[in-house]
């Protein structure tokens, strides 16, 4: 019969200790075991300003540098820092209303836990702010950094001869007369240079049909622009792939050019631009070759890669590395070659 009735007894004190224990102040948090009000000698219905001037009037009465005697600095230094705490946490609003939350609820423990250290971990500044800033900063990198590639394009094309000579054939044929001739006597030796290698780059920059990573940049192609047109974006593309499976998966149609390079940029593993860069001969030898279709793909590749490996074994470098390895360690460094 005792022991029928030991284990209910327990589980009863067991529950009456978790009630107490829910019903107090939470060490750790806000105050720790005191009351917030009670610290700086205010109610609950006290204003801002009355929590304020509390404040004031106790931070001047246990000051640290008020005491001289160590005992008494000490003790002071304690409810010192006790009232800066209660009013900190008093003084905020919203920090106030989750105090005052956990006084009127004790029992949810670990909800105060959460709302405490969300707020004492979360960032002071507004992420919406940050977010706004960090993409206004990698949109500008972006586009400077296209400008960037787009000019060392340009550079290299001027400094190439046939481009240089053809680009000072059409403007002559524009003039109807020597580059150099232009504005003779009006203008010195120096500004005649300048001025002819304006024209030029002008002629290249109209001409060269320059694609791929070095392309000219585009406003639409940043982040910020990207980020504006998603959903437009989003729903082009879901158009696209369903029209995509009724045309070519359920109707059966034949593809066209664009579906076939489609699929082709596809096995490829080339992204647009990687694509686009690629020599118009090279897609045709592409189509010819029906590298849309996959085991037709796969086929051509096992002979491009076979074609590798003939060119590198015929090539006298490449036997003199695999000589070399063969006869040494692949880690070893030496100076007799």
């Amino acid at each position: 019969m005792y022991t029928l009735i030991k284990y209910p007894v327990y589980v009863f004190i067991l529950l009456l200790h978790l009630n107490g224990t829910c019903g107090q102040l939470l060490e750790g948090l806000y105050c720790g075991k005191q009351n917030c009000y009670d610290v700086l000698s205010v109610n609950r219905d006290s204003s801002r300003s009355e929590i304020s001037k509390s404040y004031r009037q106790l931070a001047k009465k246990y000051h640290p540098d008020v005491h001289h005697n160590i005992e008494a600095k000490r003790e002071a230094e304690i409810k010192f820092k006790e009232i800066a705490t209660a009013y900190e946490i008093l003084r905020d609003e919203e920090s106030r209303s989750d105090y005052d939350y956990m006084l009127d609820n004790p029992q949810e423990y670990y909800a105060h836990y959460y709302r405490y250290y969300r707020r004492r971990v979360s960032p002071k500044v507004d992420v919406r702010l940050v977010l706004i800033v960090s993409i206004s900063v990698i949109s500008i990198i972006q586009y400077y950094s296209a400008w960037q590639r787009y000019e060392s394009a340009i550079k290299y094309f001027l400094t190439v001869p046939k481009y240089r000579l053809k680009a000072a054939e059409i403007v002559q044929s524009r003039q109807g007369k020597d580059l150099t001739k232009k504005s003779k006597g009006k203008l010195s030796k120096a500004e005649q240079k300048e001025e002819n290698e304006k024209l030029i780059r002008q002629i290249i920059e109209e001409n060269m049909d320059i694609k791929g990573a070095y392309a000219k940049p585009e406003i639409k192609n940043i982040l910020w622009v990207q980020l504006l047109i998603c959903p437009y974006t989003i729903f082009m593309y879901i158009r696209w792939y369903i029209r995509w499976i009724y045309n070519f998966t359920i109707m059966k149609k034949p593809y066209g050019d664009e579906e076939k390079f489609y699929l082709i940029r596809k096995n490829l593993g080339m992204g647009q631009n990687q694509f686009n860069a690629v020599e118009e001969s090279t897609k045709i030898e592409y189509l010819e070759l029906e590298l849309w279709i996959k085991h037709k793909f796969i086929k051509w590749k096992k002979e491009k890669e076979e074609e590798i490996k003939l060119n590198l074994a015929e090539n006298p470098r490449y036997k003199q590395y695999r000589r070399y390895m063969r006869n040494h360690e692949p880690r070893r460094m030496t100076f007799e070659d």
